[in-house]
Parts: C-alpha cells; structure tokens; sequence
C-alpha cells in the first residue's frame, strides 16, 4: 500500500494548546511539511511571538527562540546576519506584527533582509482577551470595541501586504487563507515560495493568512461560523492574492 500522507518530522507529536477551530495548528502544519519537503530542518531557526503562538517552539522540531513582542524581525534580521547558512522563520501575529512590531517588519523590509515572514491575521487579539487589533474590521465587535470598531474613532484596518508591497526591499508578498482546503493547499504553496525564496537568498518574503478565531469572534458554541466570517467579510478587506513577487 502506497503512503500518500505522514506526520511532518518536523513536528514533535505533542497535544496543541489552541482553541478548537483555531488556524494556527494547519498553519503549524504546513510549515512543517516544506520544511521536510526541503529538507532544511537541521538549519532552520524558528521564532516564536508574543501572542496565541508564543509557544510555538515547542511544536516545532528545530532550533527556536521565543523573542519579546514584536520584535521578531529584529531578531531574525540579528540571526541571518550573525549565521547566513541559516533559514530563519518569524511566525507573527496581527498585534504582534502590524502593531507593536510594525516599526521591525517595515524596516525589515526595506532592507531587503533574507528572512521569511508568517503572518496570521485572525483580525483581533487573541491571546490577551480580544481587544482590537489593527486588522479589526469596521463594525467588528471586541472588548475595547464593544459596539464596532468605528473608523471616526479607531481608523481603518492596515492592509499588510498592501503596504509591504510598496517598499522597494520587499521581494515576496502574498495573502491566503485557511477557511477551506483550497486556502490551505495555497497557503502551503506560497509558504514553501516563501522559504525558498531564502534559501536561494532573494530576500524578503511574507505570507499573510486569514485565519480563524472562534473564541474570541464569540463563536464557540459553532467554531465552523467561523469559516464563513472569513468567507463573507475578512476577504472582502482583505483580498488572498500575490502582491508582490520580484524574481
């Protein structure tokens, strides 16, 4: 009998701590499959954010660091400099990237640092209670946005791949998603484009997605509703789609 599909040896087989329904175990997934598929594991560093993955080290079966918030960029940047044979992974937030950190991801950019970027854009905080994050659509509800976020008083939502793909450094950008299996097969093609990209030293590469949070979308008693916010609200702001992609 043929083997058509196997655990990643890139993951350990550890129980996930995400809520059910959650994005980020496929995206774990995933990224552990091209990391096989490319057999890169022995050289690739991982960091961990501050947020819902923070602990996203300990599912990954290669050398990691957890790095404070934000920073990720900055510490991956420090990373490839110090050991260029490296292929270093900053796996990100929408708080952790598009607000604390959006000083180290544009920069980052510019510069044309050869580092891949995972963003996962779940519009909202997840780990410290659901307040507001810059991808927070209109009229999308949280703990600081009881009634909506309202762009009169909190502006509109940041647009990431739009605005990375503006600066020269940038060499790959580009928007998914895992709400369905064709987001996911996707999503594992422009992750293992991404990697690639660093391994054959283009530069700068960021894979956004649009993933799902039941629990603080306020819908844990049907996690699969969640599925249908991204189909019929999250890509309409967001749009799946390469913004950028420099050969």
């Amino acid at each position: 009998m043929k083997l058509l599909n196997e655990k990643p040896k890139s993951l350990f087989d550890v129980k996930m701590h995400y809520c059910p329904g959650c994005g980020h175990g496929i995206v774990h997934r995933l990224i552990a499959e091209v990391i096989d598929e490319l057999n890169i594991r022995e050289r690739t560093i991982f960091v961990a954010p501050v947020g819902c993955s923070v602990f996203a080290d300990m599912y990954f079966n290669c050398d990691a660091i957890q790095g404070a918030h934000g920073r990720g960029p900055a510490i991956a940047t420090g990373i490839k400099r110090s050991k260029p044979e490296t292929i270093v992974i900053s796996y990100q937030g929408d708080g952790d990237l598009a607000s604390i950190g959006m000083a180290e991801i544009v920069h980052a950019a510019a510069r044309n640092e050869n580092i891949t970027i995972i963003f996962i854009n779940n519009a909202i905080y997840g780990m410290t209670g659901g307040q507001m994050a810059p991808t927070t659509l209109i009229g999308q509800k949280s703990t600081t946005t009881v009634y909506g976020r309202d762009p009169r008083v909190n502006g509109y939502p940041i647009r990431v791949c739009e605005l990375l793909s503006s600066l020269e450094g940038t060499r790959y950008a580009e928007r998914t998603t895992v709400h369905n299996v064709a987001g996911v097969v996707k999503t594992k093609n422009a992750i293992k484009k991404a990697i690639k990209n660093q391994v054959d030293g283009i530069g700068f590469s960021i894979v956004e997605i649009l993933s799902m949070c039941p629990t603080n979308w306020g819908m844990t008693n049907n996690p699969s509703q969640a599925t249908k916010y991204i189909e019929d609200q999250m890509v309409k702001i967001f749009p799946p789609g390469v913004y950028k992609d420099v050969k």
